[in-house]
C-alpha cells in the first residue's frame, strides 16, 4: 500500500508541475515561438520542394509469349533505371504514391536464329514518357542495352522430391504426404536432360506439428532448366498415435505329418501403438507368428523365444507378452487305410 501512495503522489506531483509550466507567460511565449516556427518550416518546404530535382526510378520489365520449351539461359533485367529531372513536388508523387507499368517486350517479336536478342534501352524511351507527367524530362535509361539469351530445349517428366524437415508434438506422427503435381515438366537442353532424375523443392522445417499443413513450395532452380509449372502444393497430414492389443496364434511350419506342436500358452499378446486413422484396420490376420520344426530340434530348453515374421508398416513399438513360451512336440499316431 505504501509503493502504490508514493507512486499516486509522484504522478500528482508530475501532472501539477506540467500544468503550472504550460500556464505560465514562459511557457505561452514558448508556444507562440514553436507555432511560428512550424509554419516558417512548412513554407520553407513548399519553397524548396518548387525547386528541380534529379532522381532515378526503377521501373519494372516483363518478358511476354514465351513458349513454354524456351529456356532462358540470360533472362533480361527485372527493371531499367530512369533518370527523371522534375520539381519536388513530382518527384514526391513518383517515389511515394506512383506505381509503373512493367515494360512489354514480345518474345515473339523479338526471336531469331541466333538464341540471342539485343535489345537497346532506348527503345523504352515512349512507354516510360507515357508513364510520366508532361512536365517530367526523361535522362538516361540504364543499362543502355541488355542481351537475352535462350535456348529451345526438349521436355521431360520427372518426380518431385519435397526437401522438408518436419518434427510433431508427443504422440504424433506424419502419416501421409501429398505432392501436388507429383512430377513436373522440365525443359532444357538434353545434356542437363540426361543428368536430372528428380527436381527438389527449397528446403523448409515446421516444428511441433500436431494439425495438417498446407504449403505451396517453390521448386529449387537448376540453372540452364525451366520448371512448369514452377512451384507444387505440399500436404503433410498428421495422426495421434494409440495403443492397441491383439491375441496371435503360434502356427507351426514344416511338421512332419506325425508330430504336432502344443504351446503354452498357445496365443501370445502383442501390444502396440497405431495412429487413429489405422486403429480399426488393423486386425490379427495382419501378423504372423510361426515356428519351425528345425529351429525346436535345435533349442536347447523347453522355451521357445517368440519371433514376429511379418506385421504391418503403420504400427510400431511392438511388444510381446509373454516373450517366451513353452512347448512339446507330441507323437500323432497316423493309420494308412487299407
Amino acid at each position: 500500500m505504501s509503493a502504490k501512495r508514493d507512486i499516486s503522489v509522484l504522478v500528482q506531483r508530475t501532472l501539477r508541475t506540467v500544468r503550472n509550466f504550460l500556464l505560465s507567460p514562459k511557457s505561452r511565449e514558448f508556444l507562440i515561438f514553436l507555432f511560428f516556427l512550424v509554419v516558417a518550416f512548412f513554407f520553407w518546404m513548399l519553397q524548396k520542394l518548387n525547386d528541380t530535382y534529379e532522381m532515378e526510378l526503377a521501373i519494372p520489365v516483363r518478358m511476354e509469349n514465351v513458349p513454354d520449351n524456351v529456356v532462358m539461359t540470360m533472362p533480361p533485367p527485372a527493371s531499367v533505371r530512369v533518370q527523371v529531372k522534375d520539381r519536388g513536388t513530382v518527384l514526391i508523387n513518383y517515389m511515394l504514391g506512383r506505381s509503373f507499368y512493367p515494360l512489354p517486350l514480345d518474345f515473339g517479336e523479338l526471336e531469331n536464329e541466333s538464341g540471342r536478342i539485343r535489345v537497346e534501352s532506348s527503345s523504352f524511351q515512349k512507354m516510360v514518357t507515357s508513364q510520366l507527367m508532361n512536365t517530367t524530362q526523361v535522362g538516361a535509361i540504364r543499362p543502355y542495352a541488355f542481351d537475352i539469351v535462350y535456348t529451345r530445349g526438349k521436355a521431360k517428366r520427372v518426380p518431385v522430391v519435397v526437401q522438408s524437415k518436419v518434427t510433431t508434438e508427443k504422440q504424433y506422427y506424419i502419416s501421409e504426404m501429398h505432392v501436388s503435381p507429383d512430377s513436373i515438366l522440365v525443359y532444357a537442353p538434353e545434356e542437363i536432360l540426361d543428368t536430372l532424375t528428380a527436381v527438389y523443392t527449397k528446403s523448409f522445417a515446421c516444428t511441433q506439428v500436431d494439425d495438417t499443413i498446407r504449403r505451396h513450395e517453390i521448386l529449387a532452380p537448376v540453372f540452364g532448366a525451366k520448371f512448369v509449372p514452377e512451384g507444387v502444393d505440399v500436404e503433410i497430414c498428421t495422426d495421434m498415435y494409440t495403443e492397441k492389443k491383439l491375441e496371435i496364434p503360434i502356427h507351426p511350419v514344416n511338421f512332419p505329418a506325425d508330430k504336432m506342436l502344443k504351446t503354452f500358452p498357445s496365443k501370445v499378446s502383442l501390444t502396440f501403438q497405431v495412429g487413429l486413422a489405422h486403429f480399426k484396420s488393423v486386425t490379427e490376420n495382419d501378423f504372423l507368428i510361426t515356428v519351425t520344426y528345425d529351429e525346436l530340434l535345435k533349442c536347447n530348453s523347453d522355451k521357445y523365444r517368440v519371433k514376429l515374421k511379418s506385421f504391418p508398416n503403420n504400427v510400431s513399438y511392438i511388444r510381446i507378452d509373454p516373450p517366451e513360451v513353452d512347448f512339446i512336440i507330441e507323437q500323432v499316431n497316423t493309420f494308412e487305410t487299407p
